[in-house]
This record gives C-alpha cells, structure tokens and sequence, in this order.
C-alpha cells in the first residue's frame, strides 16, 4: 500500500465510509429528538491566550493577533466560529455528495465575516451597535462530477441542516453562570 494520501491515488477527496454514513442515517432515523451535549473547558494560559479542552483531544489553542493585544499564536475566537462554520458545512457537503453518489474532487470553501471591534470586549465604544458578525460571506469551491445546479442545490441543502450554519444564522438559548 502507497503512503500516498487517497487523493494523490484517486484524484478525488477521500471519501468517507459509505456504511458508516448509512448506519448515522438509519440511528438518526429511529431516535429522531436524540440531542448530544457537546463540551468544551476553557483555561486562561495568559494575556489573550486560550486552552480549549475537548474530549479527550490535544488542546485547541485560540489567542488575538497583535493589534487585539495578543500573541497571535493561533485564529482569535471569532476566527475560529469561522473555521467552524466552514468545517461544518464542509462536513455535510462531503457526506451529502457521498450520499447522493456524488465524486468530489476538490472542495475548499472561503469564509469572511463583518465584525465592528469598536466596543472591545464591552471596555471601548459601548455606544448602540450590533455586538458579533453582521455578515458571512461563504464562497464553496467545488469540483464534482455534478452539474452546476445540482452543487448549487447540495449547499442549499447542506446550509439548511448544518448545525453550526444554523447556530449562526437563528437565536440560540444562552446562559452564563459563576461558581
């Protein structure tokens, strides 16, 4: 077996398991209100710099960049919402095209966000202003042995069911405590 990756074999992005995704699909069919509780611990390491621990995977790192006072040792926490909205969305394209019996080739997607910084953390311009992005823009670069429409239909699709596309774009119920 080469030590290749599968792209470099096949010319197109390793597909996922086609069985595994089956067998997601028929368990979210029989228990469709299952809800997960997903959890994440954030440890202050110092100045803006950030330990997030979850499950039991290496630490995440997010700090700002040099101009918010950080690091700049790893994407901000804003940055880092855009890296996983692009993730998820990526993450639903490719089990929907596997599903659909769809080959991607390539699939990069390209993400910005509108965000006013003014009010730094609630310490500057608290003046009345919406707090967090006003605008995403999502560009999706994909290459499939599909017709254009059908790619245009699968983001479509994909959008409306990705959880964090969904986080982003409806209210979510928030609470914050201290113990």
């Amino acid at each position: 077996m080469s030590s290749q990756p599968a792209t470099a074999l096949t010319g197109c992005l390793a597909p996922i398991d086609k069985d595994g995704l089956n067998d997601l699909i028929a368990k979210g069919k029989e228990n469709p209100k299952a809800v997960k509780t997903l959890k994440c611990k954030t440890v202050a390491k110092g100045r803006f710099r950030h330990a997030n621990y979850i499950r039991d995977l290496d630490p995440y790192i997010v700090d700002e960049p040099p101009g918010l006072l950080g690091d700049d040792t790893a994407p901000n926490p804003s940055e880092a919402s855009l890296a996983a909205l692009g993730s998820c969305i990526a993450v639903g394209l490719h089990a929907n095209a596997i599903h659909r019996g769809i080959t991607i080739r390539s699939l990069e997607l390209e993400l910005e966000g509108d965000l006013n910084i003014t009010a730094v953390w609630g310490t500057g311009d608290v003046s009345d202003k919406p707090v967090g992005f006003t605008d995403v823009r999502i560009t999706v670069h994909m290459d499939a042995d599909a017709p254009q429409e059908t790619i245009d239909e699968l983001i479509a699709h994909v959008t409306r069911w990705s959880p964090v596309f969904n986080t982003f774009s409806r209210p979510v119920n928030m609470v914050a405590t201290s113990t």
